[in-house]
């Protein structure tokens, strides 16, 4: 399930994980918030990381001003 479509679109695993991104969370915390499997969820914060969309320091994510910029194209 990929969060991220190969033309650099947000899917809708992809919106679910930045919304809960707005303060740092570990990928189980992100996981469970998003009522995502663990696996998928790591996957997408790779691909949100290469992207620029998600920072991550240790073991917590937190969206950047470029996942935020992707959740209001949305609307």
């Amino acid at each position: 399930m990929p969060c991220v479509s190969s033309d650099g679109r947000l899917m809708e695993s992809g919106r679910k994980l930045l919304t809960v991104l707005d303060q740092p969370r570990t990928a189980e915390e992100t996981a469970s918030l998003a009522l995502l499997p663990l696996f998928s969820v790591r996957a997408g914060l790779r691909q949100m990381v290469e992207a620029g969309w998600v920072a991550q320091v240790g073991l917590h994510f937190q969206i950047q001003e470029a996942g935020r910029q992707k959740l209001r194209e949305l609307v």
